[in-house]
């Protein structure tokens, strides 16, 4: 009993004479399960992951073990900026499930990270992992901070205070971060350092996407965008269908857009759309992207290329074409313009891209969508070849490299569209279910501790 006059004695005195327990027993029911992760992006996930939990029959005790976060880990932590002044940040780092291996994660630096995102994105890469057959749980990371304000030293200090706050819970057989938005080869440097640091040597193995003098692996830079590429060339060879000639569009121009539009063309397809933040591009007959590479080189922004029409950076979704490659942030096709999109078939090179409600219009419209857990995998994959190279100190060449990518991304293909085929089902609830399916049945065999 707290001592009288505090808070605890004023809420007694509200509330009547019910005592603690009733108190504590209201307060139970402010925060519903799942509520600590809520956010937009995890009702997304969340609705994804019951739709195909209602196909398999999951029963609610199964159905919560599987879907929230085994662990969740909030560090606050100082950053002193080159002028002396000292901000104090906000990182995170959600493992999903411990249930299959070690987990697997990017690690971001964003103005809008927050527990419900890396919650979110940590069950899809759990999902990821399932479906294509890595020995990894979920995870992700990063910390709330708006990157383009920090110089290279103090991007550093936040790396390297970031790697020591999360080390409890991190290394090469617990949970090996990697780079995403905003982070890349050297931040992972600084992250591998500070971790060899903690141990007393040298462990590669602790991340992933360094640099190849430290361990990295080649084909990590083009792996999600090569990722795509292989992902659509073994389902239109399943379909029937053939990459010459298909017109593309491609929301988001970063790494793995880029080596999408290259890879495509290369295959015969026709780019006929392109965006970045700074707004997009139509052209029906196709874009040069030399000419492109070119112009962004010299002025970093696709806004202003002359050989193409201007568009809004949203409009390059609804540019005509055969594939659509949202490539951007989360979210970019909803329930507003899922009906003017133009396209044959959606690739999701990004994370969520599309909501569900956007997910329904595009399937009354006779639009598939070949899901994000699946479409962008490439990265995870290269990630997981460079761990195990890491692993035993043997590294294999590029061709080797994209040659295992494409095995196993091949796999969870057929896996999907075996399962869309039995239960005649969408790609995204066959995918999920196939995924799920994976890690419920490790889940069972492992039991109950204790």
């Amino acid at each position: 009993m707290p001592p009288a006059g505090d808070t605890g004695q004023a809420d007694l005195d509200r509330r009547g004479t019910g005592g603690w327990e009733d108190i504590l027993a209201e307060e139970q029911h402010l925060v519903a399960p799942g509520g600590e992760w809520r956010s937009s992006l995890w009702a997304v996930a969340v609705e994804q992951f019951n739709r195909a939990a209602d196909l398999l029959d999951l029963d609610a005790d199964i159905r919560t073990r599987l879907l929230e976060p085994r662990r969740s880990l909030v560090v606050n932590f100082p950053l002193r900026r080159d002028s002396g002044e000292v901000e104090t940040l906000t990182g995170y780092r959600v493992q999903h499930t411990l249930t299959m291996g070690p987990t697997k994660g990017g690690l971001r630096f964003a103005p809008g990270v927050s527990l419900g995102e890396c919650a979110a994105l940590a069950m899809w890469m759990t999902i990821k992992c399932a479906l294509i057959g890595l020995p990894f749980g979920g995870a992700k990371g990063g910390v709330r901070c708006d990157p383009n304000r920090l110089s290279a030293g103090e991007l550093e200090r936040v790396t390297r205070r970031y790697a020591t706050e999360i080390f409890p819970i991190i290394g090469p057989d617990r949970d090996i971060p990697a780079p995403d938005m905003a982070t890349g080869e050297r931040e992972m440097a600084w992250f591998m350092d500070t971790y060899s640091q903690q141990a007393g040597h040298g462990v590669p193995e602790s991340v992933t996407g360094k640099p190849i003098v430290l361990g990295g692996t080649a084909g990590r830079q083009a792996a999600t965008g090569m990722g795509v590429v292989f992902c659509l060339e073994d389902l239109f060879g399943r379909l029937g269908w053939t990459l010459d000639g298909q017109r593309v569009a491609i929301q988001g121009y970063g790494n793995v857009g880029a080596v999408a539009a290259r890879e495509l063309q290369a295959r015969g397809a026709s780019i006929v759309g392109l965006g970045d933040v700074s707004g997009g591009l139509s052209a029906p007959n196709g874009l040069d992207l030399d000419a492109v590479a070119g112009w962004v080189g010299e002025h970093q922004f696709l806004r202003g290329f002359p050989a193409a029409d201007p568009v809004s950076r949203t409009a390059v979704l609804e540019v005509p074409c055969d594939i659509l490659i949202p490539a951007a942030l989360e979210a970019q096709i909803n329930s507003e313009n899922a009906a003017r999109v133009q396209c044959r078939l959606v690739a999701e090179a990004a994370n969520g891209p599309t909501t569900p409600a956007a997910d329904r219009i595009l399937a009354e419209r006779g639009i598939p969508v070949l899901p994000d857990v699946l479409a962008n995998a490439g990265g995870v994959t290269v990630s997981y070849l460079e761990w195990v190279q890491d692993q035993q100190r043997y590294f294999w060449g590029v061709e080797e490299i994209a040659s295992r990518m494409q095995v196993q991304l091949r796999s969870g293909l057929e896996r999907m569209l075996d399962v869309a085929e039995e239960r005649n089902v969408d790609w995204r609830p066959a995918a999920q279910v196939s995924a799920i399916q994976r890690f419920a049945e490790a889940a069972y065999l492992r039991a109950l501790y204790p």
